[in-house]
């Protein structure tokens, strides 16, 4: 691909991005603006040109998905040759390599979860602690590491922690030790100390620092903002004093600082390198003027906001994308929870009966508990959803045995049109190419093999059969799931990176949005960047509710959040009910 192809379609910001090559670049990009885009052509642009070599490019990004996401637009647009990963799976890959060199023998295994451990070192000191106590305890632990504390710096400033359960801090602090001296005598790591051990091993060991930095030269980290300060560290070691980063986020979408994120990294960006490139992506292209409105009012003010702008057609106001309805974001109060999950139902299945898909539909919350209304009253109006969170699909029988029988039929290449290869394998293994009537286990296993015929439609002409097994395996590997013919239910925090046409933002009372325990400025500020991420996931329509409770639990309160939206629902008035 030329460089001028790789240019082409970006809009005035998004190409001085992609232009911008060398030296330290800041890219401050709203939602929506095609920050993904920005950085993907940019690359793409580096290599196209020759000042980048595709092997000497580390692209950095949290989750498995996006780091497969992002290979994928790689490998479109002639940049295949980039290393796209997590932090975590970066660090992995050199301790593997390093390790038997520097220590000697294997690498110590990694643990999966902490609990099991933990559970172990609460029983030496004879502590009892239960299944949800055990993951307050190893989020404790996380927090400590990538903050970089030590257990005793971790001691002198738990006084400000709020600890797990009936903890007191001298129990807290003896069970992390507790639990670093299991993993010893055990040889585990843990994911934080994947990244731990791999600074330790660039600081302390030359030869390494070398011949990373031989093999790394230009740097793209993807959502900055949520960055912790041991992450910072080890991209500070990669590069070594050089100056070949590029940073992309956004700091009103910072949501993990509960988990050690900082977005003080990126906003003290320019100040850390004072002759940085940087560029503002203010441009929307994902939500109706309405939802970007109603964003823009809740980050009013904030520190590091950007102001959005939808995109426009001949300066109407209007969305370019077709079709898009206004948002109507005023709230509706249900009177129970019960109520408010089977009105959304309702209205959900309307929206299907009407000709949207259900995978264009999403109904989002603050915390896991509230799905379970929402799954009673789906079922009951006979709407298929999935659970965001829950058994990830490349875990699911069916597909793993698909994945396998695609794979063991792609070895001997029959030359067949690439969807009559795919459908003969999942024909055999129960997929018809209309959906079968009834609901249930059926159904959803047909939903599962017809995700997977999905992609075929999304590959290139002339893509052979065992091309496509290949990225199926990839998107195995990294979890990155397609689309399934459902409603997602999805917890805000999760739903970060994604979009639908239609979102539901429900529970929005005191209590839940902001959270109980949300207290100090900070915690509540957080908050609002939660619901700012909850709105802004909106491409078409944005629907907001909330539950007046009953009397067990006291009559609730909208959320304070929700007057400063713009709606017909300030703070402590009536907006319109449902029973």
């Amino acid at each position: 691909m030329t460089p001028e192809h790789v240019l082409a379609g970006l809009d005035d910001q998004q190409r001085v991005a992609a232009e911008a090559l060398l030296g330290p670049v800041c890219i401050l990009a709203g939602a929506g603006t095609g920050k993904t885009r920005a950085i993907t052509h940019r690359i793409a642009y580096g290599v196209a040109t020759g000042a980048y070599t595709p092997n000497r490019v580390m692209a950095l990004t949290f989750t498995s998905r996006a780091a497969s996401e992002l290979r994928g637009r790689l490998r479109q647009l002639g940049a295949g040759g980039v290393s796209a990963r997590t932090f975590h799976a970066s660090a992995l890959s050199q301790l593997n390599f390093f390790w038997p060199q520097v220590v000697g023998g294997q690498l110590p295994s990694i643990l999966e979860g902490k609990a099991r451990v933990l559970g172990h070192a609460a029983e030496r000191l004879r502590l009892k602690l239960d299944t949800a106590m055990l993951r307050d305890v190893a989020a404790e632990i996380e927090w400590r590491k990538v903050s970089g504390l030590s257990i005793d710096q971790y001691a002198h400033r738990i006084a400000g922690r709020s600890l797990p359960g009936s903890l007191t801090a001298d129990q807290a602090v003896l069970l992390q030790q507790a639990y670093e001296d299991l993993k010893d005598e055990r040889r585990q790591f843990d994911f934080e100390d994947v990244l731990l051990a791999c600074a330790g091993m660039i600081e302390t060991e030359p030869a390494v620092a070398m011949q990373v930095r031989e093999q790394y030269r230009f740097f793209v980290v993807d959502e900055y903002q949520d960055v912790s300060p041991l992450q910072q560290q080890l991209l500070d070691l990669w590069l070594g004093g050089r100056r070949d980063v590029c940073v992309v986020g956004d700091a009103s979408q910072t949501i993990y600082s509960f988990a050690g994120a900082r977005s003080d990294f990126l906003l003290d960006f320019e100040r850390r390198y004072e002759d940085a490139t940087v560029v503002r992506l203010e441009q929307n292209y994902r939500s109706t003027p309405d939802v970007v409105d109603a964003a823009n009012r809740l980050m009013r003010g904030r520190p590091g906001a950007l102001t959005l702008h939808a995109a426009t057609a001949h300066g109407a106001g209007r969305t370019e994308r077709p079709g898009a309805d206004p948002a109507t974001p005023d709230p509706v109060a249900f009177a129970s929870d019960l109520a408010e999950a089977r009105g959304v139902a309702q209205a959900i299945a309307q929206q299907i009966a009407a000709g949207d898909r259900p995978e264009d539909i999403a109904v989002l919350y603050r915390v896991n508990v509230q799905a379970a209304a929402l799954e009673a009253a789906l079922a009951d109006v006979g709407v298929s959803y999935q659970i965001r969170g829950s058994k990830r699909f490349f875990d699911l029988p069916e597909v793993k045995q698909a994945v396998m029988s695609l794979r063991a039929a792609s070895v001997s290449v029959t030359g067949e049109p690439l969807f009559k290869s795919v459908s003969d394998v999942l024909r055999s293994l129960g997929w018809s190419q209309d959906a079968p009537e009834a609901r249930g286990a059926v159904r959803d296993r047909w939903e599962s093999l017809n995700a997977i015929m999905g992609l075929v439609d999304q590959q290139p002409a002339g893509t052979s059969f065992r091309s496509f097994t290949d990225e199926l395996m990839e998107r195995q590997a990294g979890q990155h799931e397609p689309t399934v013919a459902a409603v997602t239910l999805a917890t805000l925090h999760s739903a970060k990176g994604l979009e639908w046409d239609s979102v539901y933002l429900i529970g929005l009372s005191e209590g839940l949005v902001p959270i109980s325990y949300a207290k100090t400025f900070e915690q509540v500020d957080e908050e609002r960047r939660l619901l700012y991420v909850g709105i802004t996931r909106a491409r078409r329509r944005l629907h907001l509710s909330w539950a007046e409770g009953g009397q067990q639990r006291g009559p609730r309160q909208p959320s304070r959040f929700l007057a400063e939206l713009g709606t017909r629902t300030p703070r402590g008035s009536a907006p319109r009910r449902r029973p």
